[in-house]
């Protein structure tokens, strides 16, 4: 099989990693949203979320949920939008859930959003240990070791 994600989740692939966790891989997104904007997929590859095994469930969410604090409380966001799409609109097919920082009047409307690119890689790699930084402060988590980023 020959999937962007797994390869990510082996290192064979770069990516500005943000968590790395028992249950999950978090990174940042190659054209976010916003600045901030992460992936989390589950380490094995699952198409959709209807494939993630249930016992895999509550730990792969539990690293979607640090992620959106860390992302919210990392970038100074006043919240996040928190998606994840199954087959229709999902340009990699393996699960993946994506956490992008909000702010009132920041521009997203519906789901027209204005993809961008990060300037260059020294602000994609700021951003990712901004990330990592507030994942640090949040503590061990379910299925996280201490120093597991």
């Amino acid at each position: 099989m020959d999937c962007v994600f797994c390869a990510v989740v082996a290192g064979t692939e770069p990516a500005h990693l943000v968590l790395e966790a028992e249950a999950a891989v978090a990174f940042l997104d190659r054209r976010p949203l916003f600045p901030g904007h992460v992936l989390v997929v589950p380490r094995d590859h699952h198409r959709t979320l209807a494939d993630l095994p249930a016992a895999e469930v509550g730990p792969f969410f539990r690293c979607v949920q640090r992620v959106a604090a860390a992302v919210e409380e990392g970038l100074g966001a006043a919240g996040s939008f928190v998606a994840a799409n199954n087959r229709i609109s999902q340009s990699v097919p393996h699960l993946h859930v994506h956490v992008v920082p909000r702010n009132p009047k920041d521009g997203l409307r519906g789901f027209f959003w204005p993809r961008s690119r990060y300037p260059d890689e020294a602000q994609a790699a700021a951003v990712a240990a901004r990330l990592r930084a507030a994942l640090l402060r949040g503590g061990p988590a379910d299925g996280v070791e201490e120093g597991s980023v």
